[in-house]
């Protein structure tokens, strides 16, 4: 039997650039579902009202094999019009948000508080017996930041996925726009038709109509 290689599994980062229309979304998430493939976060927004076209950034797990046929899977939906995984095609920076919800008093008030200072997290609402704390930064560093919480009284966790965008100069570019215009047809210019030119009668048509002259004459 033959082995894969192939067999690590790893966290990519994908972007999708998408009209901006009712269903679309529907569509990338039944391609995932309907193949098994796991969505660990999912964000959309629209980054182009005058052009119609969201932005969707989800974080998938897979190896190799399974990441390239879903974004070959994935340019093939109608309304996708760019498909770019950060994480292979070159450096990215990635953002996530969360709101994290800590019920502590005393001691373990303090050492949230302490840990929540490290983190640079901000203090969104506070009561006597709980903090919400407001985490930015990359995944991983939230995850850190859940992990401490947990003995010190971790109520819940709201996050708001990933927001990830690459580095440089470069951009998502849509190819329909950049696609070269078709050259117009020149219009065809009118040509005035010629004109008929009247056929000269025979010799032999002339002798017969003036035989039809006299006959007529001689009749009269």
């Amino acid at each position: 039997m033959t082995v894969l290689k192939d067999t690590v599994v790893y966290r990519h980062t994908i972007s999708v650039l998408v009209d901006n229309e009712a269903g679309v979304l529907a569509r990338v998430i039944g391609l995932f579902s309907g193949r098994g493939y796991n969505i660990e976060s999912l964000t959309v927004s629209v980054v182009d009202e005058d052009a119609q076209l969201s932005r969707i950034n989800l974080v998938t797990s897979g190896t190799r094999q399974i990441v390239e046929q879903i974004k070959a899977q994935l340019g093939r939906l109608v309304p996708v019009h760019t498909v770019k995984d950060l994480t292979d095609e070159g450096p990215s920076v990635g953002r996530e948000l969360a709101l994290v919800k800590v019920d502590g008093t005393g001691e373990e008030r303090v050492e949230a508080l302490r840990i929540g200072d490290i983190f640079r997290c901000n203090v969104v609402d506070s009561a006597p017996d709980s903090f919400v704390f407001e985490v930015v930064g990359a995944s991983e560093k939230i995850d850190a930041f859940i992990g401490l919480m947990k003995p010190l009284g971790l109520v819940e966790v709201s996050r708001t996925g990933v927001a990830a965008i690459a580095r440089g100069a470069g951009g998502m570019v849509d190819p329909t726009a950049s696609a070269p215009k078709t050259k117009s047809r020149p219009k065809r210019t009118s040509r005035a038709k010629p004109k008929k030119v009247a056929k000269k009668a025979s010799p032999k048509r002339k002798s017969a109509a003036k035989k039809a002259r006299t006959s007529s004459k001689k009749k009269r």
